[in-house]
């Protein structure tokens, strides 16, 4: 069992797979509040978007 520990505690495949986990949760925080600073600027431009669409099918 202290052998099994051991391994544990040395081994460095986990590492690679927290520096990912890391990252992406580093990823969603940046487009998280990328959301909420430019979030009505998107739905606006969504808006004129739609309203372009409808207005210019035949």
């Amino acid at each position: 069992m202290l052998n099994t520990l051991k391994r544990l505690v040395l081994e460095e495949e986990g590492q690679g797979m927290a520096e990912y986990a890391l990252i992406l949760v580093f990823v969603a925080l940046v487009c998280i509040v990328g959301f909420r600073v430019l979030g009505n600027q998107i739905s606006d431009k969504a808006e004129d978007i739609g309203t372009t669409i409808e207005t210019e099918t035949p």
